[in-house]
């Protein structure tokens, strides 16, 4: 977008970016961007927080006034408000310890966690009148047990025409992190993303799955498996070495 950004100077329409990767942003030397201290894919800041994402667009307009140049970049001053952790809040659930290991013990668990979140997911709902599951087209019971199903080491048939086994895992994998990620975050406290991320990363019998099938199947035959096993599973942050 940096780049697109002079070509639609020349043109005489007047440009803004927001930057997330300042080093990035450096190199291409954009007309003029506003770097932001947030996590990547929040350009704007926390989502559910209309007033300081006003704040970050009404700084980036403001370069416009800017005489500076050819190339401006400025810094936005403050973090995301939502970056620290809230210790008011409480995961929607602790998961027990594993009675048995092994990918049938994990795929069980998997399942039932699945099933505990379901009061918590409705309240997140409730409160938000959204979801942002649904990507796979599957109830989430259903991609759990399409999960576990590949965990046990079935490469189950895709549920959905035109769509490939691969792709599906790759759609129920979002959805159940979608799930899982908004039914923790249900109720008045407000978790950081790292609050949750640890918790659904390192807590929970979903992220632990996701965690084994991107082990399991970075070596797979399948070049579309192998693909999605490496870069769409698990983010790169919490990627285990």
């Amino acid at each position: 977008m940096s780049a697109l950004g002079h070509y639609l100077e020349e043109e005489g329409i007047a440009t803004v970016a927001i930057s997330l990767i300042r080093p990035q942003t450096e190199n291409t030397k954009p007309p003029r961007a506003l770097w932001v201290p947030f996590e990547l894919g929040r350009p704007f800041g926390p989502p559910n927080d209309p007033g300081f994402q006003k704040r970050v667009l009404v700084a980036a307009l403001r370069l416009l006034e800017r005489k500076a140049g050819p190339v401006l970049i400025e810094d936005f001053p403050h973090d995301d408000p939502r970056a620290q952790p809230d210790p008011e809040w409480r995961p929607s659930f602790v998961p027990t310890a594993p009675a048995a290991e092994g990918a049938d013990a994990l795929a069980l668990r998997l399942e039932a966690e699945v099933r505990l979140l379901d009061t918590a997911h409705r309240r997140w709902v409730a409160q938000h009148g959204r979801t942002t599951t649904g990507l796979s087209g599957l109830a989430i019971a259903d991609c759990a047990r399409y999960v576990a199903d590949w965990l046990r080491g079935k490469a189950p048939p895709s549920p959905r025409d035109g769509f490939s086994p691969p792709l599906m895992l790759r759609f129920a994998i979002d959805d159940l992190k979608a799930y899982c990620l908004e039914a923790a975050a249900a109720g008045p406290a407000k978790p950081s993303s790292r609050q949750l991320g640890d918790w659904f990363w390192n807590g929970t019998a979903p992220g632990e799955a996701i965690h084994a099938l991107r082990a399991a199947y970075l070596e797979a035959e399948d070049d579309r498996l192998k693909l999605i096993a490496g870069n769409f599973m698990v983010p790169a942050a919490r990627v285990r070495a």
